[in-house]
């Protein structure tokens, strides 16, 4: 039977290795130990005089919403149990690195899954066998029979809902990991261009005391306050995850700490070549929110936008963002055109984009500051689009319960295939006149702004890869429901994560 012991006191290791022991580390989610970790942990500890086995913690694990199934204390106790280990501990962090960093094992022990890199979806196990051999030691893989803890408790617990088990079990029929793989290798050599209003999510988080004594406003005490890099920004960083050469193209003031916030958080793949002038103002966006520590979600309260009034950018500024427009468009792939309706994208820089894009993935949003007036239908060509289900609704001036057929009228628009999102619905595709709808694939929701932006950036970016719209509909979704599960614009939605839940989906 294993001790569960923490970090502070790992120097019990560190002493049983100086006395001449072999330490022998396991490590992984071990979300539901079935007999493959059983033989796993036997063969592992063959190896050595001690065998260590650490956890990722649930706040580092990538396995999609609702993972892992069972919290960090339950996962502890099942592998304390197991008598052929010795000591349980807990990893904070996203890596096994800090793990192997204090204890230098002699044997690092993966299962037979992971002995081929190409197959390892995190991309890490060849940087964890560095890591180990430089501290003297060597990885080991096991021979045993491989199960799948994702595969065991997405049948056997309530992880998802029968839309989405019905969905993937058709989905699975025509695809698979080595699809998703495919195309998000393709994506990696696509040239991008992102194009669209930069805007600074700023989140005042608050607690709600009730009414003000005089008057029906809210009383509200302050706690903190974030900023998050969102609207075009945060597309750019999402695609800087699959794309290999990803530049945004913007216009933004002369705000120092924004400049300085903004180069320490994008992406070394990603290029920013942003209009600076003196006369604007960058946008912000301060929405006032309550944390629902319980449900883990995020209410708001209220908003205050600090916008430009249309078209309130200098001319010089404008003149120079779309001479640069102009001069670089014909070098990319694909044009990622992002319209928040804020003056950016007048009617000279739509047609620009039209005339010269490639390949057009095209998101026109409404707002509270364009509500009505900023519709996709101005735009008269887009190779794919996406929008949510207000947006079609002033599009062509039509109820909810017409969505149908305002899509296929869309799409019959532009003659090509797009998406409608429809938040906690999933989305639906269109295309070549047949409308095809995808189950959202998370019941938890942290935060729903940015989901939209995360689904329209990844499903643009396969369609432009050549991916079939299912593909680029699944992956989208993947994406989005990530996102929903993210504080705002606070992190992108990383490739790794999304191939991971990819795989947990797959599972079903």
């Amino acid at each position: 039977m294993g001790t569960i012991i923490s970090k502070e006191n790992i120097e019990v290791i560190q002493q049983l290795k100086k006395e001449g022991k072999t330490i022998v580390l396991c490590h992984g989610v071990f979300d539901l130990v079935h007999p493959g970790h059983i033989i796993h942990f036997q063969e592992a500890k063959k190896l050595g005089d001690i065998l260590v086995v650490s956890v990722t913690a649930a706040k580092y694990v990538r396995k999609g919403p609702g993972r892992p199934y069972f919290d960090d204390e339950m996962r502890l106790k099942f592998l304390e149990a197991i008598a052929c280990i010795d000591y349980v501990m807990l990893s904070e962090g996203y890596t096994v690195d800090d793990i192997v960093e204090a204890i230098k094992p002699d044997f690092y022990v993966k299962g037979k899954e992971y002995a081929k890199p190409e197959d390892d979806i995190t991309g890490k196990i060849d940087s964890e066998a560095d890591l180990v051999r430089r501290h003297g030691g060597d990885i080991a893989y096991t021979a045993g029979q491989v199960f799948s803890s994702t595969r065991l408790i997405n049948h056997a617990l309530p992880v998802f809902s029968p839309d989405v088990k019905a969905f993937m079990e058709g989905f699975h029929q025509e695809y698979g990991m080595e699809d998703m793989k495919k195309y998000t290798e393709r994506m990696r050599g696509l040239k991008v261009l992102v194009v669209g209003d930069v805007i600074v999510d700023e989140y005042i988080f608050c607690s709600v005391q009730g009414l003000m004594s005089k008057d029906m406003g809210y009383s509200a005490r302050y706690q903190d306050m974030e900023q998050y890099l969102g609207g075009s920004l945060a597309v750019a960083r999402h695609l800087a995850s699959f794309s290999d050469y990803v530049t945004l193209m913007g216009v933004v003031g002369n705000e120092e700490n924004f400049h300085s916030r903004m180069l320490d958080e994008l992406s070394n793949k990603m290029r920013v070549d942003l209009t600076y002038s003196s006369q604007f103002q960058t946008i912000v966006k301060k929405r006032y929110v309550t944390l629902n520590e319980k449900r883990e979600e995020v209410d708001k309260i209220f908003a205050v936008n600090n916008l430009p009034m249309p078209m309130a950018i200098d001319k010089e500024a404008m003149d120079k963002f779309k001479s640069s427009l102009h001069a670089a468009i014909d070098s990319y792939d694909a044009v990622v055109l992002c319209d928040f309706g804020h003056g950016l994208v007048d009617r000279e820089v739509m047609e620009l984009v039209q005339e010269k894009s490639k390949f057009l993935a095209l998101n026109c949003q409404t707002n509270s500051s364009n509500y009505g007036k900023n519709l996709i239908t101005k735009y008269r060509r887009a190779d794919v689009f996406a929008l949510d289900q207000r947006e079609l609704g002033l599009a062509f001036s039509e109820y909810q319960g017409e969505e149908k057929e305002s899509l296929l009228k869309l799409a019959k628009h532009f003659g090509s295939c797009g998406w409608l999102t429809q938040g906690s619905k999933g989305a639906t595709a269109v295309t070549h006149g047949q409308l095809r709808s995808c189950p959202a694939f998370t019941l938890k929701v942290k935060d729903t702004i940015g989901a939209g932006d995360a689904f329209f950036a990844i499903a643009g970016l396969a369609a432009a890869a050549g991916a079939p719209i299912e593909v680029g509909t699944f992956l989208g979704n993947v994406a989005g429901a990530l996102a929903a599960n993210i504080m705002g614009n606070k992190e992108a939605v990383e490739k790794v994560n999304v191939l991971k839940y990819a795989s947990t989906l797959l599972n079903i």
